[in-house]
């Protein structure tokens, strides 16, 4: 096991103000997979002016943050890949924890460097050693997970309909549920910029609250039920339409675009119409 098993694959969307920063922070991985979902030709030339050994796969459509990923998945062709947002930060001695690491683990499907932010979590109350170098987990983050080719391709991928939150929690939700094993490097550490990174303004917004919604309700439909989600949203529902009618009244433009997109996503996901809404760019 040593760095050329290893693909980096990185998912873009109007990434130009943070994706550098990213690729500059990776020191000894060498084969890198760039898929942009904007289709954008300044950015791919930006980039392979610079780094004229990656391979950058410009889309014609926006997939989404898991088709996209389901694209590198299958285009590597090494044992790993390693997944990154472009707004993420390897921290000096992130590649060569994981790699270490790795070799000590033969079982699992997915390992993850840890984030500040705690990029890891439970679907039930569980007692983990985290001062251990590497602890198992019931899901990581999209941000940033190290995939175990052999154990996931052709069997668990992302869900494509699902464009935008949740994709990944959804993907270890089936991982877990066949026993397979999701680790955190406690080692290897990693920075998230986030949101913040986003200079895409008031249309990322709307897609935003859009998704949100609509993958809430996919995800807890999927893995818990009809009943459940009767429950839980019977009172987010009235409270979304709520927030609409005060925001109209006041005359709130923006307010009332955000709180209809919101209880749009929310309904047309509990009636099990598919993840339409996409960013008008």
């Amino acid at each position: 096991m040593n760095y050329n098993d290893v693909t980096i694959g990185i998912v873009t969307f109007k990434s130009e103000k943070v994706i550098f920063n990213c690729l500059k922070s990776i020191k000894n991985i060498k084969k890198i997979i760039i898929f942009d979902n904007s289709n954008d030709h300044k950015l791919k030339n930006l980039v392979r002016k610079k780094y004229p050994k990656i391979k950058f796969i410009t889309s014609k459509k926006n997939l989404g943050f898991g088709e996209g990923n389901n694209k590198i998945l299958k285009l590597s062709k090494t044992k790993y890949v390693f997944i990154l947002s472009p707004d993420t930060i390897l921290k000096k001695n992130c590649e060569n924890e994981l790699i270490k690491n790795i070799k000590k683990i033969n079982d699992f499907s997915v390992i993850a460097p840890l984030a500040k932010e705690n990029n890891y979590g439970f679907f039930e109350k569980k007692k983990t050693n985290k001062r251990k170098n590497f602890f198992e987990v019931d899901y990581v983050k999209g941000f940033a997970m190290l995939f175990n080719k052999k154990k996931i391709i052709n069997k668990f991928i992302f869900y494509k309909n699902i464009f935008l939150y949740l994709e990944e929690i959804d993907l270890c939700r089936r991982l877990k549920k066949f026993n397979h094993k999701i680790y955190i490097c406690s080692k290897a550490n990693i920075i998230h910029i986030g949101a913040k990174s986003s200079n895409l303004g008031f249309e990322y917004e709307k897609c935003r609250n859009w998704h949100w919604m609509w993958s809430k309700v996919y995800f807890d439909k999927k893995h818990y039920g009809y009943f459940y989600i009767l429950n839980k949203y019977f009172f987010h529902l009235f409270g979304n339409v709520l927030k609409l009618f005060i925001s109209i009244l006041l005359l709130k433009k923006k307010k009332i675009i955000i709180n209809y997109l919101r209880l749009s996503g929310l309904l047309n996901s509990f009636f099990g119409r598919k993840s339409w809404y996409r960013p008008n760019f």
